[in-house]
Order: structure tokens, then C-alpha cells, then sequence
């Protein structure tokens, strides 16, 4: 039973695996990198809420209807980072159909959509 590993080892694996204090050494030697890149991300996501927030003003929105439209925008900067072309195109349908579904103005969010994020609307098959 050459390719069975023994539980000993498994458990040795484990506790040099979830060794706080290098855990924590690893996290403190990144710090620097992820500060960075997370500062990156809040610059382009504040790019973002401002491009959809001059939609909304373009578009007569209700002020108190601003945060969801922001939460649709948040939602397709997530799905930018995570898909592209036609998957990010239905992913973008499903948002806009929830997000409809939820009370909020199609032609609003499809203006979203295609000026802030440039995401074609899917194509039927």
C-alpha cells in the first residue's frame, strides 16, 4: 500500500501546516503586498461608484434608490474580475434580471451595464 499515507504523518503534515507563528510570519512578510494591492482595488472601485453615480444623476434616480443601483454596479465589478466575454455577458443578464426583480429601472441598470462596464447584452442561442 505504497500510495496510503499513514495518519501520523497526515497529522505531522497538519500541525507544521496550522503552525500559528508561521502563519502569522507569513502574513506579516505579505502585508506590504496586500496593502498595495488592496489599495489598488478600493482606487478602481471608487472609479467605479462614480461612473455608476454620474448615470444615475444623468438619469433622474431617486436618491434613495442610489445604494442599490451601487450594489448593482459593486456586483458587475465583482463579476468583471471573475468572467469575461459571453459567461460575463449572462452573468450580467442575472444580476440586471435580479436586480429588476427587485424593483429597480431595467433601462437604469442596462445604462450601468453598457457605459460603466461596457458588457454587451447576451446574445439568445
Amino acid at each position: 500500500m505504497a500510495n496510503v499515507i499513514p495518519s501520523e504523518q497526515r497529522t505531522e503534515n497538519w500541525v507544521r501546516k496550522y503552525n500559528a507563528a508561521r502563519i502569522k510570519d507569513m502574513i506579516d512578510e505579505g502585508k506590504a503586498t496586500f496593502t498595495q494591492h488592496a489599495s489598488q482595488r478600493f482606487v478602481e472601485l471608487e472609479q467605479m461608484e462614480l461612473a455608476v453615480k454620474q448615470v444615475l444623476d444623468s438619469s433622474g434616480v431617486q436618491p434613495k434608490d442610489v445604494p442599490d443601483y451601487l450594489n448593482f454596479g459593486r456586483q458587475l465589478w465583482k463579476a468583471c474580475r471573475k468572467f469575461s466575454g459571453s459567461l460575463l455577458s449572462n452573468k450580467a443578464a442575472i444580476v440586471l434580471g435580479r436586480w429588476t426583480a427587485e424593483g429597480l429601472t431595467a433601462s437604469v441598470l442596462e445604462a450601468i451595464r453598457n457605459e460603466v462596464f461596457h458588457i454587451p447584452a447576451p446574445t439568445p442561442a
